[in-house]
Order: structure tokens, then sequence, then C-alpha cells
């Protein structure tokens, strides 16, 4: 379907025309028509479909039509997201899509200066895209009017969820009109969602593109199974080998992501890492160094993740799987996005049997998996074998007796200098 038959302006096909696009996606399709008869909505759909666009150019046509007063004005459409990531992204959409219309934005988060978004708001705005902890900041001091609010977007709200945003999003709620217009957009269409949904939303039309928790068909997976202790050296040999030239590595912790990076940046690989204790100004400046090709590795945590918003992104790479299966979705949706195709690769150590099980069971498939010659991993009755001596002989320094150096000889491959077992044994304990 063509976007000239859902009902747009000139102005807003005129700024679609200038991105290359003709043809909505599916859920730009379904969701388009009725935000612009003014229905709230409940919405689903996997990344990377165009979820975006399928509520920003109906926003946009909806302001548009009522005449935008000069001068200082507040605003009157709010778009609420998790991570500041995701409210660069979709406000960069929305100066994208409404470039021709007289519409102002305004994009606040944490992480950086309060005082010129306190500027800019003074100087009126249509559109506020925000993350909820600092959109508060702004409710206290009296620097923003939500009053006059007619629409209201939460966009990936599972993910709000997830982050122990909702006494925020209540609070936020509380001070909105109640004859607004709500949005919610999600990946996934959980049990908290549909409760969160009744309580917000107002006979809403319920649009589901995708089944459930299912990984786009563009992406192609793999695990590879290997040893925790051999995940790095096989991670660098694959892009180098393959010569993959923009990977996203996933990790579980900040800690770990930094702890990659500085072991792939020895390799000779260039990598950065972006997670919740870098500042905003360093996480930006990594991922458009990425974007351009300045850096080969970008290594992520998942509360960095849901922000990237990647063109024609070619490999993904789950370097520890998550905890949380439903992360494993959102995390791949990052490649095989826009009808591109893409890969998503997963490095699973024997103690990450469970997780990979979990996620079978939510893709409700098994997937593929492939033992790379030489990084063979160790069989699990010779791993059992290996972690007992390690216990034992930790137990028996700590005592002092400085333990049975034949003992430890068997179970290190016979290494003779303890102190070298010790250093050894932290990468281990730490990565589980």
């Amino acid at each position: 379907m063509k976007f000239q038959t859902l009902g747009l302006s000139s102005e807003i096909l005129r700024a679609i025309a200038d991105e290359n696009y003709t043809e909505a996606t599916p859920i730009q399709q379904q969701a388009i028509p009725p935000i612009l008869d003014g229905r709230d909505m409940l919405a689903s759909a996997q990344t990377g479909t165009g979820k975006t666009a399928g509520f920003t150019l109906p926003l946009l046509e909806r302001l548009s039509e009522t005449p935008v007063s000069k001068g200082s004005r507040s605003p009157r459409a709010l778009i609420l997201t998790p991570t500041r990531e995701l409210a660069i992204q979709v406000s960069e959409s929305v100066n994208t899509y409404g470039k021709y219309l007289p519409l102002k934005p305004v994009v606040i988060y944490g992480g950086v200066n309060i005082k010129r978004q306190i500027q800019a708001l003074q100087k009126g705005c249509d559109i506020v895209v925000a993350t909820p902890g600092r959109l508060l900041d702004h409710v206290f001091q009296r620097t923003i009017d939500l009053s006059k609010i007619e629409i209201f977007v939460l966009d990936e709200c599972d993910r709000m969820l997830d982050m122990g945003f909702i006494r925020d999003i209540r609070k936020i709620m509380a001070k909105i009109p109640g004859d607004r217009q709500t949005l919610m957009f999600s990946a996934t269409f959980s049990s908290a969602i549909q409760k969160l949904a009744k309580t917000l939303l107002d006979d809403p039309v319920q649009v589901e593109v995708a089944p459930c928790n299912t990984a786009a068909e563009q992406v192609e997976q793999m695990v590879h199974l290997v040893d925790q202790k051999r995940k790095r050296e096989l991670l660098s040999h694959l892009i180098g080998f393959k010569n993959w030239q923009q990977v996203l590595v996933f990790t579980r912790t900040k800690h770990g992501a930094n702890r990659l990076a500085k072991q792939l940046a020895q390799d000779g690989l260039t990598t950065a890492a972006i997670h919740g204790n870098k500042s905003q100004g360093a996480r930006s400046r990594a991922l458009k160094e990425f974007k351009e090709g300045k850096i080969r590795v970008l290594v992520a945590t998942d509360v960095a993740s849901r922000g990237l918003d990647i063109d024609q992104l070619p490999h993904v790479v789950n370097f520890e799987l998550p905890n949380v299966p439903e992360d494993y979705v959102h995390r791949i949706g990052r490649t095989g996005r826009a009808g591109n195709e893409g890969q998503a690769l997963s490095l699973v150590a024997h103690h990450e049997k469970t997780l990979l099980k979990d996620i079978e069971k939510l893709l409700n498939r098994k997937l593929e998996k492939e033992v790379l010659p030489g990084y063979e991993p160790t069989p699990e009755s010779e791993l059992e074998t290996e972690q007992k001596p390690k216990r034992g002989g930790q137990n028996r320094q700590r005592r002092g007796s400085g333990g049975n150096s034949q003992n430890r000889k068997k179970s290190y491959g016979a290494k003779s200098r303890p102190s070298r077992n010790s250093r050894n044994q932290k990468p281990n304990s730490s990565s589980r």
C-alpha cells in the first residue's frame, strides 16, 4: 500500500519521498488510519518494522490540522520512551517527517545539562519526546506545561515496565488531560502490557502485525557452542576470518561490555562500548562512529540496545545470552530491519544451555547449532571434574596449607605456577 492512500498531507508525503519511501509497512498500514481518526491504540510489532513512523506520521498530520499559535506555546503531543537513544531516534523521525510543517519538537532526556532543555521549552514547542525521569524533573521544576497534551504516545511499553517506569508513567499521566488520545506501542503483548492498557486506553484499536515474540524472518539465527573462556577468541576469529565490518555485540553487564571492548581492541579491532554508565556524549559519539564505519565493533548492554537504529546492520552477536528470553528478540531485532537480511549469532557456553532452552521455547523453534573446528567445547563430564578440584584447591589455600600441587596440575593441565592458576580462575567465575 502506498503512503498516498493513507490520508496524509502533501507536506508529509513530500518528506517521505525525500527518504525514498513509497510503500507503507504492515504496521504503518494498519496503525495510521485509526490514529488519524482519533482512536486510542494498542499496537504490537517487531523492532525494525517501521513502528516509529507508524505513530509519528499520523501524529504530525493530526497536529498540523490545527493552526499553530505564534510565540510561546505549550506542547500538544508527548512521546515517552524508555532510553535516551530511543528518544533521540524518535525525535530525529519527528524532524525528518515534519520538516515541511510549522511544528516544533523538543527532545529531553537525562545525562545532559537541563538548562538548555529549559530554554528550548520556554521558547515554546508542539511536540515533546522524553524519557520519564528527566520529564518528571521538568514537571517538578515547573519548566514544562503538560495541560495541553492532545496525543500521548508510550513507545516500547514492554521495556518501560521492565525498567520499572510504571510509577513514573502514572505520575506523568496525572499531569495530562484525561480526554487525550493515547497510543501504546510495544514489541510484545505480555499480560502486564494488556493490564496496563486497560487502565490507560479508551476503547482502543488493537493491532498486532507479527505473532507475539517471534524474531524477524529476515534474520538468520545461529548458535555456536563454545567454552566461556574461548568466546572472545572465537569472536575475534569470526570477525577477522569472515571480514565483518559492522558488528553489534551484546553482553549482560556493563563491566562485561567494558572488558570485552578492551580485549577486542587489543586484538586489533576498532571497538567501543555503550551502556548506562557511559555519558550521553560518549554513547552518542560511539554510535555515530559505528554508523559511519569508523568503529568496527560496538559492544552494548540490553539497556542501551533499545534505541539503536542502524540501517542495514548485517551482524548481531550475543556474546552472552540474556537472562530474559524476550530480550533476545529485541537484540536480534537490531538487524534484518526494513526488509534487509541480517545474521544473529549466539556464543553459548555450557552454563547457558537453560537460557537457550528458554529462548527456543519463546520462539517455538529450535535454533541451528554448530561447533567450529578448533573451538570444540569441553565435554560436560570433563568440565565437572575440572571444577571440583578447583574449589577444593581454593579452600586449602585459604586455610594456609598451600594445597596439593599434584592435584592442581591434574586440574589445570599441568600448570606449575599457582598464582597463574588464580588469575585464570577470575575470568571464568566473573563471566558467570
